[in-house]
C-alpha cells in the first residue's frame, strides 16, 4: 500500500490537488487544523501527521536542523521530505515529486529517522 502524504501549508492547495490528480493520497494542513494551520507550529503538524502514519512533505529543509521539529521524526523514525528549491512553480513541484515517486516510496519503506531532499534528477538522504 502506497505511503500518505501530509503537506506543508507552503506547498499550497494546488500542488496537493496536483498530487491527488496523480494517485498520490495527500492531506493539507488545512484539511485538519482551522484557518490552513497559520498557528500551528511545525512539530505539532509532523506529529500530528506522524502519529497517523503520514510522511510530511515540504519546501523547508531547514525543519531538519531545528531541535523542535525534528523531534517526532526522531521519535517515531519517520522519514520527511522537502524539495530542494522553494522557488519552484506549482506545476515544477509536482512534476519533480511525481518523477520522484519510486525512489520516495523506496525510502520510505526503508524507516527512519532520515530526512530527504526531493532534487531535479534523484531523491538525496540529508539527515542524519
Amino acid at each position: 500500500m502506497p505511503p500518505e502524504f501530509f503537506l506543508d501549508r507552503n506547498l499550497g492547495r494546488r500542488v496537493a490537488e496536483g498530487l491527488r490528480t496523480c494517485g498520490w493520497t495527500v492531506h493539507r494542513i488545512g484539511d485538519v487544523f482551522p484557518d490552513d494551520g497559520q498557528d500551528v507550529a511545525d512539530e505539532e503538524w509532523i506529529a500530528h501527521g506522524l502519529d497517523r502514519s503520514w510522511v510530511p512533505l515540504s519546501k523547508d529543509g531547514r525543519i531538519k536542523t531545528r531541535d523542535l521539529e525534528i523531534q517526532p521524526v526522531l521519535e517515531r523514525k519517520a522519514v520527511p521530505f522537502y524539495l530542494d528549491n522553494q522557488q519552484l512553480r506549482t506545476t515544477e513541484m509536482i512534476e519533480r515529486l511525481v518523477a520522484r515517486r519510486d525512489a520516495i516510496h523506496r525510502a520510505v519503506g526503508s524507516g527512519g529517522p532520515a530526512a530527504y531532499a526531493v532534487r531535479s534528477d534523484r531523491i538525496e538522504r540529508t539527515w542524519p
